[in-house]
C-alpha cells in the first residue's frame, strides 16, 4: 500500500480534540508527487490545535483532498486566513 499523507492526517485528527483550525498561509510551496514531479502552489494549509499549536505533519497542499478523506464538504472545513479571518477555500 502507497503511503498515503491526507490519511495520515486523518489518523492524526481522530486524535485530536474538538475546536482545530486548518490555516491558509499565501506562501509559495512545492511537493513531489508519487511520479516523481514537483508540483507548485501558491499557498498551503497547516492544521492547528485546539491551543493554537500547529499539529506536527499536518501541512498539505489540496484542501479538497484533506474533505475526500475526512468524508466532509470543503465548505465545512474550519479554514481561517493567515491573519485570523475566515478564508476563502479553493
Amino acid at each position: 500500500m502507497a503511503f498515503n499523507h491526507y490519511a495520515k492526517i486523518k489518523r492524526i485528527l481522530e486524535q485530536q480534540p474538538a475546536g482545530w483550525i486548518i490555516r491558509r498561509i499565501d506562501e509559495p510551496t512545492s511537493a513531489k508527487n508519487f511520479k516523481g514531479e514537483v508540483i507548485e502552489f501558491d499557498h498551503y494549509y497547516r492544521i492547528y490545535s485546539s491551543v493554537d499549536q500547529p499539529i506536527k505533519y499536518c501541512k498539505f497542499q489540496q484542501i479538497g483532498r484533506l474533505a475526500k478523506i475526512l468524508e466532509v464538504p470543503v465548505e465545512s472545513l474550519p479554514v481561517v486566513s493567515d491573519n485570523g479571518v475566515a478564508a476563502v477555500v479553493g
